[in-house]
């Protein structure tokens, strides 16, 4: 039987923590092996990241690797049956995946919009391919369009689809509420989640060794924008079995820091959390002072693929600095500016008619803004170890946002 690390059990330990803030460093223990926190989780939607090996990802010192449950289920079977994601990627590292619910209910309604059965006159006359999400108490029926048929998933399903693809942290099936929705409507959804998430745990109850090693299941905490709701969805969710939480939900970011506070305040200190989709160097910032872990998002590599280069003194644009000999960042580790390539150099794949070319380029792009923001989160470790969290957020946001190139 093949031997599995930290004797294939899941635990979470805090290093150090930031004086007066809820905030820390520590680590995250799982069967594919140790997470160092803060850190961020490389989006490898498929099992892979675009343009970007798992050797490459290695080398920037990515830690972990999270996919996504909605995309991968046509292919649970086959993962499950090459030994669960770790080994059937190639990644061999720690991973997670999402329960697929935020896209059954954006993506996979075909107009990005959700409607309760409440709201069900509200589709009325709409053409079958623009039909909408549909959610109701067993979960969430939706028009998926990749193959052009209705399809479910609810609880049940979810953790049955996360248990065959096998990362080590799963979440709990939650529903995702827009900021247009009204404080009744969270509400009412708020409760449902509470009720899927005993659900999610009694499933999972079920599979979660099935593959020959232990999988853990976080707890998604929505609750919009509503001191109240956060608060008492979050002492709800300290009582159940999970084994670290995921902070979602749709954040304006002048409340990000709020948001995570009333959350975190209530949640047990012992277990971690993950900041769902968000990598902009001021919400990890924020994110780790207030209490969250680990965050994922899949911005790096699409910016990077948009001409959007990350640096220090803020986000260049590449499409002005035709000819350009300056390197992307200076100073930067990566090995796309330790092998010497220019903005110029860049800018001339990125324009190239020529496949190959553009190919490089996404590569070469991708490897530098993914090892900007792992960068950034292995500083903000080294800084609350070293005592000097607050001088280095300072400093960094200065010189980021206060120097920004335009």
């Amino acid at each position: 039987m093949k031997e599995y690390k930290n004797n294939n059990k899941f635990y979470f330990e805090i290093t150090k923590k930031i004086p007066g803030k809820l905030g820390r460093a520590g680590i995250i223990h799982t069967p594919h092996g140790d997470i160092k926190t803060p850190a961020f989780m490389t989006v490898g939607t498929r099992g892979e990241v675009k343009f970007v090996s798992m050797e490459e990802l290695k080398e920037i010192t990515a830690q972990a690797m999270l996919s996504n449950g909605y995309h991968l289920r046509n292919k649970a079977d086959e993962i499950a049956q090459n030994g669960g994601l770790a080994e059937w990627s190639g990644w061999n590292g720690p991973s997670l995946t999402d329960s697929g619910g935020f896209q059954v209910m954006s993506l996979g309604s075909g107009l990005g919009k959700v409607v309760s059965m409440k709201r069900e006159q509200e589709i009325v006359n709409t053409d079958p391919k623009e039909r909408l999400a549909h959610v109701t108490e067993d979960g969430v029926e939706f028009f998926d369009p990749f193959t052009n048929q209705k399809d479910f998933i609810g609880p049940e399903e979810s953790m049955q689809i996360q248990c065959k693809i096998g990362a080590d942290i799963h979440m709990a099936y939650d529903e995702l509420t827009s900021l247009a929705d009204s404080y009744e409507y969270n509400v009412e959804a708020l409760a449902r989640t509470e009720r899927w998430a005993k659900r999610s745990i009694e499933e999972h109850k079920k599979h979660c060794d099935d593959l020959g090693y232990h999988q853990s299941l976080y707890g998604v905490l929505q609750g919009g924008r509503w001191e109240d709701l956060r608060r008492s969805t979050a002492k709800k969710f300290a009582k159940m079995e999970f084994d670290g939480y995921g902070l979602g939900g749709a954040f304006l970011k002048e409340s990000l820091g709020d948001i995570l506070k009333w959350c975190c305040e209530e949640l047990p200190e012992d277990k971690p959390r993950h900041l769902l989709g968000l990598s902009h160097p001021d919400d990890i910032l924020i994110g780790t002072e207030m209490g969250a872990d680990t965050f994922d998002c899949v911005a790096p590599t699409r910016e990077a693929r948009h001409g959007r280069i990350y640096t220090k003194r803020g986000n260049i644009k590449l499409n002005k600095f035709k000819d350009s000999d300056e390197l992307l960042d200076e100073g930067c580790d990566c090995p796309t500016c330790q092998s010497g390539w220019t903005r110029g150099d860049l800018r001339k794949l990125w324009k190239s008619p020529n496949i190959e070319d553009k190919k490089k380029y996404y590569t070469l792009s991708s490897i530098h803004n993914l090892r900007f923001i792992i960068r950034l989160t292995e500083e903000i470790r080294a800084s609350i170890l070293d005592g000097n969290f607050e001088t280095y957020k300072e400093t960094f946001l200065e010189n980021y946002y206060h120097s920004k190139l335009k």
